[in-house]
C-alpha cells in the first residue's frame, strides 16, 4: 500500500471514464479525441504505481543479495528525497517551458534508474539507482498534471483525475503477486529490468497527442540555469541534501557524524519552514493543520510499510510473495475509505473523519509488530494493514476536500502544491528516522532470507529493531490524531 497521494486523486470512480456530464458523443476522456492520450497517461501511471508497490516485495531479497541491510531504509528514502527536489523542478520547468520536456526527461530518468538499480553490484549503486528513479517519478507526476490542464477541457478533468486513481487499483491487486513470483523464479533484478521496455509502448501511444499540445518557447530568464536557480527549487534541493546528511549521520554513531548532522539540520529546517504554509509546524488552525496532517499521515504510513515485508521475511520466514501480499488489502481498503468519506451525509463531519483516519492508522501500526511474538499468526499483519488502509482513505481524501474548501480560488494551486510537498517531506523525514532507529537497534546485522540465515551468519534476529520503527511511527500517527481538533479555522 505504497502512498499514492502524489499521483492519485480520489475524486471520482472508474465509471466516469467513458463520458462526463452526460456526454455520449464520443468526446469523453476515452472518446476519439482523447483516447490515445488517456490510455497513455493511465499506462504510465500504472507502471510507476506497479514499480512502487513491487519494490516493497523485492527489496528484502535485493538487500540480502547486495549485502546491504544496513542501507535498507536508504533504498526508499533516496527515491523520496530525489523526488522531492524533482517535484519542485518539474513545476518550475513546466511553468516556464511547458510540460513536454520535463515529462520526457522524467520518463527517461525513471527508466535509467530502473536499469541502474536492476544491474547494481553493490547496495550503494542500488541506492543511486533508486534516487534516479525518484527524480524520474517526481518529474513525471507533476508534468502529467500540467498535461491534463492543457490537453483536457475543464468538464473532463474530474474524469481524467479519476483515471489517475483507477490506475493504481490493478497494481495494488497484482503487484505483490507478480513481483514476488518474478523475484522467486527469475530473480529480483527482473523486477527492475523489465519495466523500462514496457514504458516505450504507452509513450508511443500518446506521443501524437502530446505533440499537438501548445508549445511554450523559452523566453528571457527561462533557461536551464534560471529554472534550477529558482528559489523553490533551491529550497527543495537544500531539504533533500539535508535529509541525506541527517540520515547518514544517524546511521554512523561516532563523534565525527555530528558534522554532517549539523550541516543537515542547517539545510533541512529552514528549507522545510519556507516550503510549507506559515504556521504548519505549530498546527495553526485551518489550512496549516490540513497540510501538517498530510505529512504525518503519509510519512508514518510509508515508513512503517517499508519495513513490513522485511520483517515478515526475516522474522517469520515468509516468502517474498506472501510478505508483499500482506500489503494488498490496505490498498483496496484505501479505495473503500475514500469512497466512504465521499458520502454527502458525512460532509459535516469532515474534520472528524480525518482524525478517525489517523486513529485507525495508528492502531494498524501498533498491531503489526505483534507478529514478532511467538504464537501470533502472520495474517494479523494483513488484517491490520487493511484497517490502516481504510483510515488512510478517510484521511487523505478528506484532507484534499478541506484544502480546497479553505483555499481562495487564486491560492488553490499553490496550496495543492504545498499539500504534495508535505507528503514528500513526510516520506523523506520519517523513512530516514526509521532507518536510523532500525540500525541503532541492531537491524543492520539481520540477514534478509529468514531467521535461519540470520543465525547461520552469526547475527541475532533483533526484533527490537522492527519494534522501534513501528513504535515511533505509531507515535507520529497519534500526534496526527491529536492535532485533528485544529482543522477548523478560528482563533489560535
Amino acid at each position: 500500500m505504497t502512498s499514492n497521494t502524489g499521483t492519485a486523486s480520489n475524486t471520482g470512480t472508474t465509471s466516469d471514464l467513458g463520458s462526463h456530464d452526460g456526454d455520449t458523443s464520443g468526446t469523453g476522456v476515452l472518446g476519439r479525441a482523447y483516447r490515445a492520450l488517456t490510455l497513455g497517461i493511465i499506462s504510465v501511471v500504472s507502471l510507476v504505481a506497479f514499480e512502487a508497490i513491487a519494490v516493497n516485495t523485492a527489496m528484502p531479497v535485493a538487500a540480502r543479495a547486495l549485502h546491504g541491510i544496513g542501507l535498507y531504509a536508504f533504498a526508499f528514502s533516496s527515491c523520496f528525497t530525489a523526488g522531492l527536489f524533482a517535484m519542485a523542478l518539474a513545476g518550475e520547468w513546466s511553468d516556464r517551458r511547458g510540460p513536454l520536456a520535463p515529462l520526457f526527461a522524467g520518463i527517461a530518468a525513471f527508466g535509467v534508474g530502473l536499469l541502474v538499480a536492476g544491474g547494481a553490484q553493490s547496495m550503494g549503486m542500488f541506492v543511486v539507482g533508486r534516487g534516479v528513479q525518484g527524480i524520474g517519478s517526481g518529474l513525471v507526476v507533476v508534468s502529467l498534471y500540467v498535461v491534463v490542464g492543457g490537453a483536457y477541457p475543464e468538464r473532463l478533468r474530474p474524469s481524467i483525475m479519476a483515471a489517475f486513481s483507477a490506475a493504481w487499483v490493478m497494481p495494488v491487486i497484482v503487484g505483490p503477486l507478480v513481483a514476488g513470483t518474478v523475484t522467486e523464479q527469475l530473480g529480483w533484478r527482473w523486477v527492475f529490468l523489465s519495466i523500462p521496455v514496457l514504458i516505450l509502448l504507452p509513450l508511443a501511444v500518446m506521443l501524437p497527442a502530446l505533440r499537438s499540445l501548445p508549445r511554450t518557447r523559452p523566453g528571457p530568464g527561462n533557461g536551464v540555469r534560471q529554472i534550477l536557480g529558482n528559489r523553490r527549487c533551491l529550497l527543495a534541493l537544500a531539504v533533500a541534501v539535508g535529509a541525506c546528511l541527517l540520515q547518514y549521520a544517524g546511521q554512523h554513531p561516532v563523534w565525527l557524524a555530528l558534522l554532517p548532522a549539523a550541516a543537515g539540520l542547517a539545510l533541512l529546517v529552514p528549507g522545510i519552514v519556507r516550503l510549507l504554509p506559515r504556521g504548519t509546524f505549530r498546527a495553526a488552525r485551518g489550512l496549516p493543520t490540513v497540510v501538517l496532517m498530510r505529512g504525518l499521515a503519509a510519512g508514518s504510513l510509508v515508513a512503517a510499510e517499508s519495513f513490513v515485508p522485511l520483517m515478515l521475511v526475516t522474522q517469520r520466514g515468509l516468502s517474498a510473495t506472501l510478505a508483499g501480499l500482506s500489503l494488498t488489502g490496505g490498498g483496496l481498503t484505501w479505495a473503500l475509505g475514500s469512497y466512504a468519506q465521499s458520502r454527502p451525509r458525512l460532509e459535516p463531519y469532515r474534520e472528524r473523519l480525518m482524525g478517525l483516519g489517523m486513529v485507525l492508522l495508528a492502531a494498524a501500526i501498533v498491531t503489526v509488530p505483534l507478529v514478532l511474538l511467538d504464537g501470533v499468526p502472520s495474517w494479523i499483519v494483513a488484517a491490520a494493514w487493511s484497517v490502516g488502509g481504510f483510515g488512510m482513505g478517510l484521511n487523505i481524501s478528506s484532507g484534499g476536500v478541506l484544502l480546497l474548501k479553505l483555499s481562495r480560488p487564486e491560492d488553490a494551486g499553490s496550496n495543492s502544491a504545498s499539500l504534495q510537498m508535505s507528503d514528500a517531506l513526510g516520506n523523506v523525514t520519517f523513512v530516514g528516522i526509521s532507518g536510523v532507529l532500525f540500525v541503532a537497534f541492531g537491524g543492520g546485522s539481520i540477514a534478509a532470507d529468514g531467521p535461519a540465515a540470520t543465525a547461520a551468519a552469526g547475527g541475532a534476529s533483533h526484533p527490537a529493531a522492527f519494534a522501534a520503527v513501528f513504535a515511533a511511527m505509531a507515535v507520529v500517527a497519534v500526534a496526527g490524531a491529536g492535532v485533528a481538533g485544529r482543522l477548523r479555522p478560528g482563533q489560535g
